[in-house]
């Protein structure tokens, strides 16, 4: 299933990866090169700050357990002055918690060393894809909601509404598409580059996330649950 919108996704983007293991990131860079992107590489974690800082990127590649300061430190600190730069993090680290604690911390995607090479490739176009999902200097508009794809800002009947990076994403996913049915499936590839586990509710707590911001206070209901098949977002 394909986004309604054309993508002018290219394979050339800049990335930084902050990983203190050198062969992993010999590797990572070696591979990423032959498909014609750009890497830059940080070996702890102050280093991947202080790039961060001084250059840009199209995304971040992140280890958790790193000298200096750790990934999930460093990956708010990045959230913080530039709240749309994707984040994958890349770790061993693969409990539940772990993956709650990364994604709460900012990162866009969770990709559990050991990883084959393809997948780690179908994520990163996942993510550039997703950073084209509006247009940039686009405004979307939606009832009283009003959507400003450059800005990252968010209002409804006049209100300043205060998203998270993940649930802007989703509230983008679901605006771009709106009067159109995203199945659980589409939006946990589009926005999470993984495959729906229907014994996991991740897509169900981001939506109700979402509810609770953009409509428990508002009217009309913009976010409507189809059931059996998704969500979808349309005036009534």
């Amino acid at each position: 299933m394909n986004l309604l919108l054309p993508l002018n996704f290219k394979a050339e983007m800049n990335i930084l990866l902050v990983e203190d293991e050198q062969k992993v990131a010999n590797f990572i860079k070696k591979g990423l090169n032959e498909q014609q992107y750009n890497v830059e590489v940080a070996y702890n974690g102050l280093d991947g700050e202080k790039l961060s800082l001084e250059n840009e990127y199209d995304l971040i590649i992140l280890d958790v357990i790193l000298p200096g300061i750790n990934g999930i430190e460093l990956c708010r600190r990045i959230r913080k002055y530039r709240p749309d730069l994707p984040i994958l993090m890349l770790t061993a680290l693969g409990s539940i918690q772990d993956k709650v604690t990364g994604l709460e911390a900012g990162a866009d995607d969770y990709l559990i060393k050991p990883f084959h090479f393809d997948e780690l490739l179908a994520r990163i176009k996942a993510l550039g894809r997703r950073r084209n999902l509006i247009t940039p200097g686009a405004v979307y508009k939606i009832e009283n909601l009003v959507v400003d794809g450059y800005q990252k800002t968010v209002r409804r009947a006049g209100t300043d509404i205060t998203l998270t990076a993940k649930e802007f994403a989703l509230l983008e996913l679901l605006i771009v598409n709106k009067n159109r049915v995203l199945s659980r499936t589409f939006i946990a590839q589009t926005l999470w580059g993984i495959n729906y586990d229907r014994g996991t509710n991740l897509i169900d707590v981001y939506i109700n996330y979402l509810r609770s911001k953009i409509d428990k206070d508002f009217s009309p209901q913009l976010i409507h649950t189809i059931i059996g098949m998704g969500y979808v977002l349309k005036a009534p």
